[in-house]
């Protein structure tokens, strides 16, 4: 799998704030679909006319509160 220039920037200098849905399902292993349904449920979600950016520091944050710790996961 070829990564798009974004996502080797992001691998390079780690400061990246936004990305496209597609580089940002790239990142994280995701479907595409699976990542838009995320940044919206997060509300990273930017809108700037046709262009629509995800901000990753809201994601992430986002993304933590589904950590699973190990007394929790054998329920």
């Amino acid at each position: 799998m070829e990564h798009t220039k974004a996502y080797q920037e992001f691998k390079k200098n780690g400061n990246t704030k936004f990305v496209r849905y597609s580089e940002g399902a790239e990142m994280y292993h995701m479907s595409v679909s699976k990542f838009m349904q995320m940044a919206k449920d997060a509300k990273a979600v930017y809108k700037l006319g046709q262009l629509v950016l995800v901000n990753l520091k809201i994601f992430d944050e986002y993304i933590e509160t589904f950590h699973i710790v190990d007394d929790e996961f054998y329920k």
